[in-house]
Order: structure tokens, then C-alpha cells, then sequence
């Protein structure tokens, strides 16, 4: 009875605005330690009906105009640091032998967009819950540690605004971290970190359609992501009917809400067994494929930008 009461009561919590994605992830992983989730098969649906709902909103928030006006530079850096991603990611996956669906998870998260990217490609790959959840607290904790450190380093290697902002947009993983990050170190920063960020994003949408062509040879009931078209009908109305921006901007935070709270639904699936089971290789991979870019971007920003 106490377990279904702190069940309803963290998922009417994980509703409200002020609630972030990293926070309700932590309230469901608290949950699932705590308490034997005997909502289990409801919270598995409806987490993965939330998450595709929450990202055809958030093509809301995409212009399809300012994103592909990125400068050269952004384009690439951002086409350098996918592929080099994806294949360090491919060996890091070979010599450390870790789960595929998690280890395709940490990588989509590593080189687009952090927790956007998981969700995404968690719906085209259908992996288990706690795959997910796993792969979302390894990159929602480098985030954090990024946010931190970043501008400290910026400073230490004395890079310019310009230069700041290229770096962020493409060793950070979520966006919120690349704008919390480019903030502190100035308004040039900020605007060529949302740019190109915003250009990296749209590698959510060719990457999806790939891992879903691979797994549909493995998987007999693989389902073609349609909500991926949703994703770039909500992202083209945006783009070509300007005059609705207040509505999309308010469709696009119930978006961001949803997503929210589908990951506190995923999280709440998590169990001690699953944590073992991921083991320190897990959260090594995650790390190894962070400082990697964070260190290929830098050295290119410095030497060519």
C-alpha cells in the first residue's frame, strides 16, 4: 500500500514544470531500490508511448532554417565528432564486451544530444528499462560534471567566445548543459553553442532511421518509428508557420513535461540485479567515449578554429 502511495504521489510530483529530466530519473531509480515496482508492465508502456509522444512536440522547438545555416565550422566539427564517436564507440563495445543496446544508447547520447538522443533511438531499438535507464544516469552524471568543469578549462586554454562555443556544442551532451555551460562564459558563446547544438540535434532523425534498418534484419517485430515523422511534421510547421510560436513554445514545454516524466517511469524499473548486472564496464564506456571527444574536439578548436 505505502509502495502504490509513493508510486502515484513521485509520479504526480514528476508533472509539475520545475521538475527536471535528471531529477525524476533519480526519483524512479530511488523508487525502484526502495520498493519491488508492481506497476512494472504499466510503467513500460506508457513510458514508451510518453517518450514518443514528447518527441514528435519537441520538432516544436526545431528551425529547420537556423539549423542548417550553421556555419562550416559547426557542420564540421558536428559530422567529425559523430563518426568518431560511433566508431571508438564500435571498438570500446568490442574490447570491454558490454550490452549492444546499451552501449548504442551511450554512444547516441555521447555524439547528438545526450538524454533526447536515448529517448529517441529507445524507441526505435525497444531495449529493456533498465538498458535505458543506465545509459541516461551515465550521461545525465557526465553532464553535470561537464557544466562544472567546462568553463574552467575554457579559461585555462584561453579560448575565445567564438571557440568556447564550438567546443560545448559538440563535447556536451544535453543541450540544457551546453547552454548552462556557454552562458557562464559569455553571450557569443551561448549563441554559437545553441546554433550548432541545434544543427547536431538533427542528427537525431538519419541516425534513428539506420539503427532501425540494422534492427529490423535482427528483429522480426521491429515497427517502422513513425512517430519520427511526427518529429519532422512538428519541426517543418515550426519552421514554416512562424506566427504559432507561443502556442508551439507552450506544446513544446508539455513535450519536454512528458518526456520527464517517462523517465521516471523508467527509472522506477531499475533494481539492484540490473545495476550489477551493468557492472563498471558500463559506466567506463561512457567515459572513455566523453573524454574522447571532449579532448578531439578541443584539440581541433585550438589548432583550426
Amino acid at each position: 500500500m505505502i509502495a502504490r502511495i509513493v508510486y502515484f504521489g513521485l509520479l504526480l510530483f514528476t508533472f509539475f514544470p520545475f521538475v527536471e529530466s535528471s531529477v525524476a530519473l533519480l526519483l524512479g531509480i530511488g523508487y525502484g531500490l526502495i520498493f519491488q515496482n508492481e506497476f512494472g508492465e504499466i510503467s513500460k508502456r506508457y513510458s514508451k508511448k510518453l517518450l514518443n509522444i514528447a518527441i514528435i512536440g519537441l520538432g516544436l522547438g526545431l528551425n529547420l532554417h537556423e539549423a542548417v545555416s550553421v556555419s562550416k565550422d559547426g557542420f564540421f566539427l558536428t559530422f567529425i565528432s559523430v563518426l568518431s564517436v560511433f566508431t571508438l564507440g564500435f571498438v570500446f563495445y568490442r574490447l570491454l564486451k558490454i550490452n549492444k543496446n546499451t552501449s548504442l544508447l551511450i554512444t547516441s547520447g555521447t555524439a547528438i544530444c545526450g538524454g533526447s538522443a536515448i529517448a529517441t533511438i529507445s524507441s526505435v531499438l525497444q531495449p529493456k528499462a533498465n538498458q535505458i535507464t543506465i545509459a541516461m544516469a551515465v550521461v545525465f552524471v557526465l553532464n553535470a560534471i561537464a557544466l562544472m568543469v567546462f568553463p574552467f578549462i575554457g579559461h585555462y586554454f584561453k579560448l575565445s567566445q567564438y571557440q568556447f562555443g564550438l567546443w560545448s556544442a559538440i563535447a556536451i551532451h544535453d543541450t540544457s548543459s551546453v547552454v548552462g555551460a556557454a552562458k557562464q562564459y559569455g553571450e557569443q558563446a551561448l549563441e554559437v553553442a545553441t546554433t550548432v547544438k541545434l544543427s547536431r540535434t538533427l542528427w537525431i532523425f538519419p541516425l534513428a532511421l539506420l539503427i532501425g534498418y540494422f534492427n529490423k534484419k535482427e528483429n522480426s517485430s521491429y515497427k517502422f518509428p513513425y512517430f519520427i515523422i511526427g518529429f519532422i511534421a512538428t519541426m517543418l510547421i515550426a519552421t514554416y508557420f512562424p506566427q504559432g510560436e507561443k502556442v508551439y513554445h507552450i506544446l513544446q514545454g508539455i513535450s519536454k513535461q512528458l518526456m520527464v516524466v517517462a523517465l521516471f517511469m523508467i527509472g522506477s524499473l531499475i533494481n539492484l540485479q540490473s545495476i550489477k548486472q551493468a557492472g563498471f564496464k558500463t559506466l567506463s564506456y561512457g567515459i572513455l567515449l566523453w573524454i574522447f571527444i571532449s579532448i578531439l574536439s578541443l584539440v581541433l578548436v585550438l589548432n583550426y578554429f
